[in-house]
């Protein structure tokens, strides 16, 4: 567990630094005792600085970064100027070649190195068309119980917070030769679809091992720019910047067909999974930007463009089939992703909001779910709809991997996607549920053939373990992703005068109503908070003239969709749901946690400034300097330290703070080894 220490009255009192955050084990706990007993273990950073809080929210998820080992790296194939990779002539036998047959591409968030997934269309000789995703081959270099393969099964994803991110697999694998660059030879997984040229109904589907050459390596940006058919975004594309006149001009006329093709086929599929009842919900969701030197230096909200839909939809599509070829040919061992219908209860909240606003949420089923959803909409407030949507979300059950031989086949539906039988392919870099799925869809393929299965298959009650061990995995990064998120807010906030700072006053949008107080939202920065309107002395809040906001003696009357705050002097002030308020931000400071962000309303009223172009400046641009901003504060904070480095050695010396690796770590290590079966019996 992770503690912070404080000055003490006597310094000999405290056994770790002062004002640093430390890694203690618990040894024991008398039944006696108020305390338990423990020692000390390594320091994980200052109170405060930034790498001290992000070791702190890794040690708190359990998630291990330490470098690939020896051992791993020698397994992994080479790729240097001096020995370049290139693909084996018994590969290209094996494999159906698609290099000079078909238009591949990516499209991906810039600076994207982990490119696992790339797209083709083309029209056949029959007037069809056929549709290709195509995922990169990890388990041609990743063998089964190698010692790549368990690191991987242990990490489990790719762990990314809001500045960084901590792979699963090395970087000659998930930045190189698994990732579908643009004009490089590479192995992969696809599957490809045969479709009716006018109602894009599939009438065949082909699975396995290609070998590709993206033509392209695109940017989402770029991609909905030609959808949209504005050519002159050409200079962003390297690929053609090098070719003549006529020759790029065909390229592109090309690209651009392929584009709306993919585009129009996806509307298609989507089209069909709406009628089933498909959800779209409301997430926050980022992306992490690199610069030249591959540090990440920038968190980009993801926003809603039409080519997201597209790429999602043929992934979506992808994960689908393979989910029911590998139930096929494994119907009690197959890795599936469930999502169960959520509580009805759950759902109260988000139907007594939308009837504030006039609207009625009918949550029997997913379908019905989704259309009342898509109808709430107030003209003069999108945030509404966006509100709505987010609590839908937060209503819903986690979506959970598991074995189909531990449950029955009517609990295998997607609730959210509207699917039958779904699981993961497509993200083989960064989730080893992807190369679990990718070896099961091999073995199918090579039990259709009648061949001798190369992969041995997960046991159900093994499979179920491994399902088990992900899953808290996944959650473990989601909590890590949404800490280091609220680390970077109140870093932003910390040293900012919230009385002073204009950045420090934002919009906000009541969506919850509390006993002594309201939940508001501020889109700005993406923050979601409460905001008391009783104080800690039992005052109220009350507005003067200027609506300037006072604390008062008085009192709060709650309903349903409003709460009343009324003075001992007569003076009253309601706030409903979806009422725009003026908030100051600032960061309160906990002796025992996290700092935490404060929220306070100090007019009733929507906030408004001379300040014209922060006021409607978009969140995507905001969210950026966050990060930004935050991240050269550290670095200014840390070369203002090194003066007194000096010093902080000593500190280390004084508690025998170790730089490499400790015994402590070793026979961890050890112990950790001792809970992982790498027999055969758990090959898959």
């Amino acid at each position: 567990m992770t503690v912070m220490t404080r000055p003490q009255e006597s310094p000999q009192a405290s056994p770790c630094p002062q004002d640093f955050r430390v890694v203690v084990r618990i040894d024991s706990w008398e039944t006696t005792s108020v305390y338990p007993n423990g020692h000390f273990v390594r320091v994980l950073g200052r109170i405060g600085d930034l790498e001290g809080e992000i070791a702190t929210i890794l040690v708190e998820n359990s998630i291990s970064v330490v470098p690939f080992s020896e051992a791993q790296m020698c397994e992994m194939p080479v790729n240097t100027p001096e020995n370049p990779w290139k693909v084996s002539p018994r590969e290209e036998q094996e494999r159906k070649d698609l290099r000079n047959t078909h238009l591949v591409f990516s499209i991906d968030p810039k600076g994207c190195e982990d490119v696992d997934d790339a797209l083709s269309v083309r029209t056949l000789t029959n007037g069809n068309l056929e549709l290709g995703v195509h995922i990169a081959d990890v388990t041609h270099f990743v063998a089964p119980n190698s010692y790549i393969d368990v690191e991987a099964r242990t990490r489990a994803t790719t762990y990314y917070l809001a500045d960084r991110r901590y792979d699963m697999l090395p970087s000659i694998l998930s930045a190189d030769l698994c990732s579908l660059l643009g004009g490089v030879d590479r192995y992969a997984v696809s599957v490809m679809w045969e479709l009716d040229k006018t109602s894009c109904e599939i009438q065949k589907v082909w699975y396995g091992r290609t070998i590709i050459r993206s033509a392209y390596k695109l940017f989402y940006e770029v991609a909905q720019e030609l959808l949209e058919g504005k050519l002159s975004v050409v200079d962003d594309i390297p690929e053609l910047k090098a070719l003549e006149e006529q020759s790029r001009q065909a390229k592109l006329e090309e690209l651009v067909w392929a584009i709306g093709k993919l585009t129009d086929i996806a509307r298609h599929i989507r089209a069909k999974r709406d009628r089933c009842g498909a959800l779209e919900l409301e997430g926050v969701e980022v992306r992490v930007q690199l610069d030249d030197k591959k540090n990440i230096h920038d968190l980009i909200p993801k926003q809603p463009l039409e080519v997201h839909e597209t790429v999602a939809e043929c992934m979506i599509l992808a994960n689908h089939w393979v989910a029911k070829k590998i139930w096929e040919s494994f119907p009690h061992q197959a890795l599936l992703r469930q999502h169960p219908p959520p509580h009805q209860e759950f759902f109260s909240e988000l139907r007594e909001c939308a009837k504030a606003k006039g609207f009625f949420i009918d949550t029997r089923s997913n379908k019905t779910l989704a259309d009342s959803l898509d109808s709430a909409n107030d003209p003069s407030d999108p945030m509404v709809n966006k509100l709505l949507r987010s609590m839908a979300t937060q209503a819903m059950s986690n979506a959970l991997y598991f074995s189909t031989g531990s449950c029955a086949e009517e609990e295998f539906h997607h609730y959210g996607l509207a699917l039958d039988k779904y699981t993961h392919f497509t993200s083989p870099i960064r989730r080893y549920s992807d190369v679990v799925v990718h070896r099961l869809l091999m073995a199918a393929i090579s039990k259709d053939k009648k061949k001798e299965m190369k992969e041995n298959v997960f046991s159900n009650k093994d499979l179920e373990e491994l399902c088990r061990h992900i899953n808290n995995r996944n959650r473990a990064a989601q909590r890590s992703q949404k800490q280091s998120t609220e680390l970077f807010q109140c870093m932003y906030f910390k040293d900012r005068d919230p009385e002073m700072e204009e950045r420090c006053i934002a919009d906000g949008v009541i969506y919850s109503i509390r006993t002594n107080g309201v939940l508001v939202f501020i889109p700005r920065f993406g923050i979601k908070g409460a905001a008391y309107l009783k104080n800690k002395d039992g005052l109220v809040i009350s507005f003067g003239p200027q609506n300037s906001s006072e604390w008062k003696p008085g009192s709060l009357q709650r309903s349903q969709n409003k709460i009343t705050s009324s003075t001992a002097g007569g003076q009253s002030v309601t706030f409903h749901l979806f009422d725009h308020v003026t908030v100051r931000i600032s960061v309160q400071a906990l002796r025992c946690h996290s700092d935490t962000i404060r929220l306070e309303i100090i007019s009733n009223k929507p906030y408004l400034t001379p300040n014209t172009e922060l006021c409607h400046q978009s969140p995507l641009l905001l969210r950026s300097e966050l990060v930004k901003e935050v991240t050269r504060s550290v670095e200014e904070a840390q070369l203002a330290q090194e003066a007194q480095g000096q010093g902080l050695q000593e500190e280390y010396q004084e508690y025998c703070q170790t730089k490499g690796r400790s015994l402590y770590t070793l026979l961890e290590e050890i112990r950790d080894l001792a809970l992982l079966d790498v027999s055969d019996s758990y090959a898959m």
